[in-house]
């Protein structure tokens, strides 16, 4: 297959990190070729290169032959080169159709919009990947899998060789990985070139023509698929083996920690019951819609359910706001971290200490700056919070380790029930299995866990019980330890 892209000997460095090390790449023509590898082991560095984003400090770039002096964004796209990060870029308020074309019609310039050359562009595109989206809706109403396929349309309005897809998977749900992935090998059948970044390993088996495994900042190998399996993959990107554990609930007696009974609400679930134990790490599953974040965030408070009963070591609560919840002992870890979770621009200690600033007053009813940082550093070292000082900004940090800060943030405030929704989205392999090793280690301590996830494989291993949602309400519930991954898949996409 005729060579794309050649990378040779690319060195990059920022202040006090050598993030790329000599690192030879090549891409092939209407290949798909996945780049994968722990968060800061120099695969967002590597594709700002090729995008023409930063310039390596030495080292020869090559695009379809020719030696290129230096890349800049403008130079890439005329080379058909493009990338969709994981905020996409889109214009929330401006229709499908402007936003597919939108590239185009500036390029032409002029001063009054061909609306219906605008719909021509975005149709032309569609075609190309076999979509029909509705050109009139407003981009910032669609669900993240349709603006995926909206990006991706608009790199698709130029003479596009080379797309570059950054995490395209972490936000999606099960149905538009599937149709993202589709997509891909469309692009591929019309010659189009693929470089997927992600962190799902099974993504990455389903797709890659060849794997390119990337650690502290030096390519380790590049291996067709048939010569690797996950437990090989994850040495390379970590050079470790990873443990497979399986969690054990020690106590079926134990108390019980949460009760709810009957708790509705409405257009979003029914009738829904649960109880968690102490020491017990309980799953949550099911579609996106099916209501399980919704359940979530009537827990917490954050859109308090209409009626049913919660109970918190056998008493009744009322729960109508946050403050409620946190009251009550309840702490939620939300799944985008960045919009709920985390402040991003404060400093790692500013947001782990963000809900206990109450016990850390001083004499004069300030905060004690002393003990804010005393106790912001106690959390980073007990999850392993990889950050050099306490005041960076946490947004500085990679996907794990925000993580991490959120989780810090919650257990500071000595929660009695733990609910975590999709704790692991959008981390590498080694942070996830930290998250995890630490969620044990807390249930071991007697909290109580709610884990919700879309990911079939970590509910079964992770958890004792494993409750499924359908249509907003609980269908059906089972024991993990007997439970294989395909099984709860099938109850997940049953009937309702």
């Amino acid at each position: 297959m005729e060579e794309f892209l050649r990378l040779e000997k690319i060195h990059k460095s920022f202040v006090g990190v050598h993030a790329l090390k000599g690192v030879d790449f090549t891409l092939r023509k209407g290949e798909i070729h996945c780049l994968v590898g722990e968060n800061g082991c120099g695969k967002s560095t590597l594709i700002k290169i090729i995008s023409g984003v930063l310039q390596p400090d030495s080292g020869r770039i090559v695009v379809e032959g020719q030696p290129v002096a230096s890349l800049g964004s403008a130079a890439t796209m005329a080379r058909g080169i493009q990338v969709i990060y994981q905020d996409l870029s889109l214009f929330p308020n401006l229709t499908v159709a402007e936003n597919i074309a939108i590239a185009e019609v500036k390029e032409r310039g002029g001063g009054v919009v061909d609306w219906d050359e605008v719909r021509r562009i975005a149709r032309a595109a569609m075609a190309r990947i076999r979509v029909d989206l509705d050109l009139d809706a407003e981009v910032g109403e669609l669900p993240i899998g349709v603006q995926q396929l909206v990006a991706i349309c608009r790199a698709l309005t130029s003479d596009l060789k080379l797309l570059i897809l950054d995490e395209p998977t972490a936000s999606l749900p099960k149905h538009d990985i599937e149709n993202l992935l589709s997509v891909v090998r469309d692009l591929q059948a019309h010659g189009i070139a693929v470089l997927f970044v992600s962190h799902k390993l099974n993504e990455i088996f389903a797709v890659a023509e060849r794997i390119t495994v990337f650690r502290d900042g030096e390519r380790v190998a590049t291996l067709p698929p048939n010569e690797l399996d996950d437990d090989r993959l994850v040495a390379l990107m970590t050079g470790r083996t990873l443990a497979r554990k399986v969690f054990a609930f020690a106590d079926a007696s134990a108390r019980k920690v949460l009760e709810v009974r009957g708790l509705s609400k409405r257009n979003h679930f029914a009738d829904v019951s649960l109880e968690l134990r102490a020491g017990e790490i309980v799953g949550l599953t099911g579609l996106i819609g099916s209501g399980r974040t919704e359940l979530a965030l009537a827990l917490f408070g954050i859109s308090p359910a209409e009626s049913g009963e919660i109970r918190v070591e056998g008493k009744p609560v009322q729960i109508r706001s946050v403050q409620d919840a946190v009251a009550a002992g309840i702490a939620y870890v939300p799944e985008n971290r960045l919009v709920q979770g985390l402040v991003m621009k404060h400093s790692v200690e500013a947001n782990v200490t963000a809900t206990v600033l109450d016990r850390l007053l001083g004499r004069l009813g300030l905060v004690d700056p002393a003990r804010k940082q005393a106790l912001a550093r106690e959390w980073i070292k007990a999850l392993g919070i990889k950050v050099s000082n306490p005041a960076v900004p946490v947004q500085t940090l990679s996907g794990g380790n925000q993580q991490k800060v959120v989780i810090a943030k919650w257990l500071a405030a000595s929660p009695r029930i733990l609910i975590l929704d999709g704790p692991t989205v959008g981390v590498d392999v080694m942070a996830k299995a930290a998250i995890h090793d630490y969620v044990r280690g807390l249930a071991a301590r007697g909290m109580a866990v709610l884990l919700i996830t879309d990911e079939e494989a970590e509910a079964v291993a992770n958890t004792n019980r494993i409750l499924i949602m359908r249509a907003g309400r609980i269908r059906d519930e089972i024991v993990a330890a007997a439970a294989e991954a395909e099984q709860v898949q099938q109850l997940v996409e049953a009937p309702s």
